[in-house]
C-alpha cells in the first residue's frame, strides 16, 4: 500500500462545465443527453441541424447525444435556441 507524500494535494475536481448535462425527452419519444458547451470551450465550427447555420468558434451551444438508440457518431452540436425550439419548427431543408 502506497504512502502519501507530505504536501501532495488531492486531484483537482473536473471543471463544472464537464458535469453540466441533462437528459431530455424528445418529441420523437427518445431520450437525449444534452451537454452545455460554454463559449470559452467552443473552439471549432459546427453546422447546427436545427437551422443549418454555422455555430462559430466562441459561441456557446449544446451537444446532443441519443441515450439508447445511437452512439458517439450520432452526437450533434446545436445552437441552444434551436434545440429549445426544435418542436416548434419543421425539418431543415438544404438547397443544392
Amino acid at each position: 500500500m502506497g504512502r502519501r507524500r507530505p504536501g501532495r494535494r488531492a486531484p483537482t475536481p473536473l471543471p463544472p462545465w464537464l458535469g453540466q448535462r441533462r437528459v431530455e425527452a424528445g418529441p420523437d419519444g427518445y431520450d437525449y443527453e444534452v451537454k452545455v458547451v460554454p463559449a470559452a470551450r467552443a473552439t471549432k465550427p459546427y453546422r447546427c441541424p436545427g437551422c443549418d447555420h454555422e455555430i462559430r468558434p466562441g459561441t456557446a451551444h449544446v451537444v446532443v447525444l441519443p441515450v439508447d438508440h445511437g452512439d458517439i457518431e450520432d452526437r450533434r452540436h446545436w445552437h441552444t435556441a434551436c434545440w429549445n425550439n426544435r418542436a416548434n419548427r419543421g425539418p431543415t431543408r438544404r438547397w443544392s
